[in-house]
């Protein structure tokens, strides 16, 4: 729940200083009335195809790895490659196609060169246009670590017919193997297929997932997480199977990420059914992570790192998930490293149930001039807590200094690269021991706009340290007492006693759900919102006068307008919001849009090219008379939720914003028609050799993410990963 994404740009004109902008894009994509939604239309496929001239940008890691010892080098490289090897497993979180995929497309490009397999598509009647197009798909794919894409949770499907592309793969090298032929067999079907229920990852009903099979249900999804609670056990790193025997009697089984295999609790009978909870899953793919985590134990900078390890390791053998917790507690006090890094099953955003998370993995180098501005930041973090629309009674009994550091990403092994981190995710971590901060500058280097990068560094210097890290939780503990005075402390909504909390057992995601999520990231936007509009933060970050006020201005226009382009995301036939982030940003959109006064207006137009456009109005006078009081008062209602535990409240609130009408729907059709490709990034990989690390690097193309992801992993990682597999296809 606390990761920050770059929300790719649009091109854009700042029309004036304090006037609207214009939407202009010269991409071509279908338009539909609004309208349309209201009825059963065909699905548009070319939404689902990632455009042939998507951009591909280099993760530059270069002069970051040159500053690093050769002790440091091979600690990121063993790091590193936990980290690939170990997001292999998100191919098996994601859809039950995308590992087979995985496989055919890694044998495919790993045994003949992109130039000689062109030559092979040709001559099977392949066009330019189909080439790139397939080229392109792989690249994507291999991006978004399975069909389904890491922002945004839609399908990706092919721009050319698997005819096509079953002809190229049988007159490949690779198609030589039988082994090859049959899991191409066992996705072709499915690989371009765009049925009602594969378009978004969800429960199986209306969605992809393989958190769960295919068979499970929301209900079935809460029922274990009751499960979870009644034994105070979290469910980061489990995924969900259910069975129903002859009898009729349900069998439920939870599967821990692990290497070794077993039963962790004998089959117990629980609100009339059966559970039980065994390890095991992902095993080859865990033994390969902790087996890389164990080589980086000798070259670890000190014995706060050689601990972690350690943890980690353990946690990996036999899934306890209290061993990664004991891990992030060694992680926490490793303050200030050359190499920073963290892994482990993380975030819970692509579970439709919210509880289980994503295998992430990442290592970097420290920006030290970056960082300074955010350890100053830290410095004077409790004072401008005080700012926050809730009160000391609403905030943690002593605030936990974390370190936040600036970092240059080597490798960042998951669905996608964030912006920032707020680690770990533990809330009883979180809020008694610490937490760290990570901004990960080195994905944004291409913007579009002057003052842009600037505020983006603000916004996530105060999103992460300051809303992720702020705010208490209301607890009622083991022994019958609270964590805060039930005498003294007053609901802020209501000014009455406070009548709701978290009972043991019960965490923010377990409470609130598949919603936390986007509750979590819209909290700490809004705190982003606010607090920069003071100038003493600005000049934390270097800015003052006329360039701060540049800045904060640019912040709320980009913020406010991401929350425009966010409809996109929204998925109109099942009024459902899919991505956490959109979500957030929509609702504080809709926050700011009715604070009224002229502040922010948005109004329809022709563009250019005689076709629908946007204008978006938005006055910077306004901003600290209008625009802050109205998201002050509403975070401050987000946060008296929260820190109550009242989930019915939270929801409506936030659903009430949430909500899309005829003309957001239309305002939607609009973006679709304009939108532009998201970017794609090729990351470098370390190489050993000699006892020596060094770094590879790639073209900024998409031949470049092919090359290095079939350069990434060893043959026997991939057989690993087709073995995983097939031993999940008893469940989907």
């Amino acid at each position: 729940m606390v990761i920050s994404w770059l929300f790719d740009m649009f091109e854009f004109a700042l029309v004036s200083k304090n006037s609207y902008f214009r939407f202009v894009s010269t991409s071509t994509h279908f338009f539909y009335p609004a309208s349309t939604f209201s009825q059963k239309m065909p699905v548009d496929r070319n939404l689902y195809i990632i455009p042939n001239d998507s951009p591909v940008c280099q993760l530059d890691a270069e002069d970051a790895f040159k500053t690093l010892t050769e002790k440091e080098r091979k600690y990121a490289h063993y790091v590193a490659k936990a980290s690939f090897d170990g997001a292999l497993a998100v191919f098996l979180q994601v859809s039950p196609e995308s590992a087979p995929i995985f496989y055919v497309l890694y044998r495919l490009f790993k045994s003949e060169t992109v130039e000689q397999l062109k030559e092979k598509a040709v001559s099977t009647g392949f066009s330019d246009d189909e080439w790139q197009a397939f080229l392109v798909y792989a690249a994507a794919f291999y991006s978004n670590s399975g069909n389904y894409k890491g922002f945004g949770d839609s399908k990706i499907v092919p721009g050319v017919e698997q005819s096509k592309i079953r002809a190229l793969i049988e007159k490949s090298v690779a198609g030589k193997d039988d082994k090859v032929i049959k899991t191409w067999d066992s996705v072709e079907k499915v690989i371009g297929s765009l049925e009602a229920n594969e378009l978004q990852l969800g429960f199986g009903d209306k969605g992809v997932t393989c958190y769960h099979s295919s068979n499970i249900t929301k209900a079935d999804a809460e029922k274990i997480d009751r499960f979870f609670k009644q034994r105070n056990v979290e469910s980061w790193n489990s995924r969900l199977f259910k069975e129903v025997g002859s009898d009729g009697k349900t069998t439920y089984t939870v599967k821990l990420a692990s290497s070794e295999e077993g039963v962790v609790s004998e089959a117990v009978e629980f609100e009339g059914d059966v559970v039980q909870v065994i390890r095991g899953d992902y095993s080859l793919i865990m033994k390969r992570t902790h087996e890389w985590l164990d080589k980086a134990v000798p070259v670890a900078a000190n014995k706060n790192q050689e601990e972690m390890l350690r943890k980690y390791v353990a946690h990996f053998k036999n899934g306890d998930i209290n061993l990664h917790k004991d891990g992030s507690r060694y992680w926490i006090k490793d303050v200030g490293p050359s190499v920073e890094s963290y892994i482990g099953f993380i975030e819970n955003y692509r579970d439709p149930a919210g509880t289980r998370s994503e295998f992430e993995g990442f290592v970097a180098a420290v920006n030290k001039e970056t960082s300074k501005k955010f350890q100053a930041l830290v410095a004077n973090a409790e004072e401008i807590l005080k700012r926050l629309p809730w009160g000391a009674d609403y905030e943690k009994d002593a605030f936990l200094k974390p370190d936040f550091t600036a970092l240059d990403v080597i490798a960042f092994g998951s669905s996608g690269i964030p912006a920032g981190i707020n680690i770990p995710n533990y809330d009883d971590i979180r809020q008694n021991e610490g937490f760290k901060n990570v901004s990960l500058g080195n994905h944004d280097e291409e913007l579009m706009f002057k003052f842009h990068k600037d505020s983006f560094e603000v916004q996530v210097g105060l999103h992460e340290l300051l809303g992720h890290g702020s705010g208490k939780l209301f607890q009622k503990n083991g022994d019958g007492t609270f964590n805060f005075d039930t005498n003294k402390v007053k609901d802020i909504i209501t000014g009455g006693p406070i009548v709701t909390w978290y009972e043991p057992g019960e965490t923010w995601s377990s409470k609130f759900g598949p919603l936390a999520s986007a509750y979590e990231e819209c909290r700490a936007e809004a705190v982003g919102y606010v607090l920069c509009c003071d100038s003493d933060i600005l000049k934390i970050f270097g800015y003052t006068g006329e360039l701060a006020q540049d800045v904060k201005y640019v912040n709320w226009l980009s913020e406010i307008r991401a929350g425009l382009l966010a409809l996109e995301f929204y998925q109109a036939e099942q009024k459902k919001w899919g991505q956490a982030h959109c979500y957030a940003r929509y609702v504080l959109t809709k926050v700011v849009l009715e604070a009224g006064q002229g502040f922010v207006k948005i109004e329809e137009t022709k563009g250019e090219d005689g076709k629908a456009d946007l204008h978006f109005k938005l006055d910077r006078n306004l901003i600290d008379s209008v625009g802050r009081p109205a998201v002050n008062a509403f975070l401050a209602k987000l946060q008296a939720y929260k820190s109550t535990g009242d989930f019915e409240g939270g929801k409506k609130l936030f659903e009430s914003y949430g909500a899309v009408g005829e003309t957001e729907l239309h305002w939607r059709d609009i973006c679709i028609a304009r939108r532009k490709p998201r970017r794609l990034f090729v990351q470098p990989n370390t190489v050993e050799s000699n006892g020596e690390v060094s770094l590879v690097t790639y073209p900024s193309d998409v031949s470049g993410v092919i090359k290095s992801f079939v350069e990434r992993y060893e043959e026997s990682a991939v057989e690993d990963l087709h073995a995983c597999w097939k031993n999940d296809q008893k469940w989907f």
